[in-house]
């Protein structure tokens, strides 16, 4: 099922919509709103706008994902990475940035900076209870599994 995600643009700046750029995408690009250059430096963060305002179909999230390229190229990470969209939230969609890198990167107005995944949501019943079932794993936690034997 593909559903049709509303996009309202809350000023000029938001001049571009969320876009894939391949076939095969499966995270739409979406572009900073900015009025002037905005420099994170190293270990700062940001809530870059993106002009953007969602509606989402009940059912359905938008993530809010890192670009690889800039990751990989520059350190630029979604600070709370996957971030999430509900589908009852109606206003900007603001992306938290955070440079883990050691430059200044600098974001330029209409600059791609996050993927959009769009992803059906369930929503699970919590019920209390005394005892859960145990497992091979049970309480093992980070690392539990081991280290993997390959050479790195």
């Amino acid at each position: 099922m593909q559903p049709t995600i509303k996009v309202k643009r809350l000023y000029p700046e938001a001049e571009k919509m969320p876009a894939y750029q391949t076939a095969g995408s499966s995270g739409a690009d979406v572009c900073a709103a900015l009025k002037e250059p905005l420099t994170l430096k190293p270990g700062e963060r940001a809530m870059v706008p993106t002009g953007l305002a969602f509606e989402i179909p009940f059912g359905f999230e938008i993530q809010v994902r890192a670009r690889s390229g800039l990751a990989a190229k520059n350190g630029i990470a979604v600070l709370n990475g996957p971030g999430t969209v509900d589908s009852d939230y109606r206003g900007e969609l603001k992306v938290i940035l955070a440079n883990l890198g050691d430059k200044d990167f600098v974001i330029q107005p209409c600059d791609r900076i996050a993927q959009l995944v769009v992803s059906p949501v369930v929503q699970g019943m919590f019920e209390t209870t005394a005892e859960i079932n145990e497992t091979v794993r049970g309480a093992g936690g980070f690392g539990s599994t081991g280290v993997s034997s390959e050479k790195r």
